[in-house]
């Protein structure tokens, strides 16, 4: 697979293990890792994180410096079906790989969380240290994985929050959005639900430099810059796509409320998390997440 480098600007030349490498952070991180570090990939069908025996073994047998957990168990609906899936991936897998980093020396574990560890009630942006509070099976057993990775390996972990993922390929909003503003020229979309559309790609840019830092440790929030409800990042999908010339035709989108759409599992209605003491920690700003739909969109294919 080919990589570039984006953000990292120390020397680099570590081995370092990627788990849920085909998903939508997964494939960021390895199209963006340092060339001069030594990468192993692993996906679903390479690695199984809920398997103890297996983590151990593939950990024993690289011997990395560094674990980056991006695999995780994301249909959050669906959790409420399969609540024992979802803990063995979210939960015991995360701890399956704080433990296994534990037994080699300095190895540190960077774990993606969610803030669906939040109930979504607060005014004001979710900041780290804020009371949990998970609404759903996804939340909780989010939740039970942070919660893992911490206590196991303590100052040589970092849990990052992110919310609203999307990519130019995998399940998410953005392509779903495209797909049925294709098939029916027009959307009804969720307006009382509000965060920050995060781009896979920045969130790997966060990883790869906490990865430059073995200071820092604990929890970190980082999402793109701005806030959005669900209903202006469709509008602002549907603009953008046909300026781009993925749409060929213009798209009505509606506003309505999360009583009107009901779903299984129930979404914080706030989302939004303060980044601020990550952009501190790390040096870095996160792109607007207009500009990161914008670069997002050149990726996909027209016609």
């Amino acid at each position: 697979m080919s990589r570039h480098q984006t953000g990292v600007t120390r020397p680099f030349s570590i081995k370092v293990l990627i788990t849920g490498a085909s998903g939508q952070v997964g494939s960021a991180l390895v199209r963006s890792a340092p060339p001069q570090g030594k990468l192993r990939a692993l996906n679903r069908q390479d690695l199984d994180i809920g398997d103890a025996a297996a983590v151990r073994a593939a950990v024993a047998e690289f011997q990395p410096q560094l674990i980056i957990n991006a695999a995780a168990y994301t249909a959050v609906d669906k959790a409420e079906a399969e609540p024992e899936l979802a803990e063995a991936i979210n939960a015991q897998g995360p701890r399956h790989l704080a433990e296994a980093a534990g037994t080699l020396p300095g190895c540190r574990l960077l774990h993606i969380s969610t803030d669906y560890v939040f109930n979504g009630r607060a005014s004001e942006p979710y900041q780290p240290s804020d009371p949990t509070d998970p609404l759903s099976v996804y939340g909780r057993t989010k939740l039970a994985g942070e919660q893992a990775v911490l206590r196991v390996l303590a100052e040589r972990a970092v849990v990052l929050r992110t919310a609203w993922v999307y990519a130019a390929q995998g399940k998410n909003f953005l392509l779903t959005m495209l797909r049925l503003m294709r098939d029916r020229g027009a959307v009804r979309v969720v307006a009382d639900q509000h965060g920050t559309p995060t781009a896979a790609v920045s969130i790997a840019r966060a990883l790869w430099r906490i990865a430059e830092l073995p200071g820092v440790h604990g929890v970190l929030h980082w999402t793109d810059a701005g806030v959005a409800s669900w209903y202006e990042f469709a509008c602002a999908i549907a603009e953008d796509a046909r300026a781009a010339g993925l749409l060929a035709q213009a798209v009505t989108v509606t506003p309505i409320t999360t009583a009107e759409y009901p779903t299984a599992a129930h979404r914080p209605a706030n989302s939004v998390l303060d980044c601020g003491a990550s952009i501190e920690k790390l040096g870095i700003k996160p792109p607007h997440w207009r500009e990161s739909l914008g670069t997002t969109l050149a990726q996909l294919p027209r016609g």
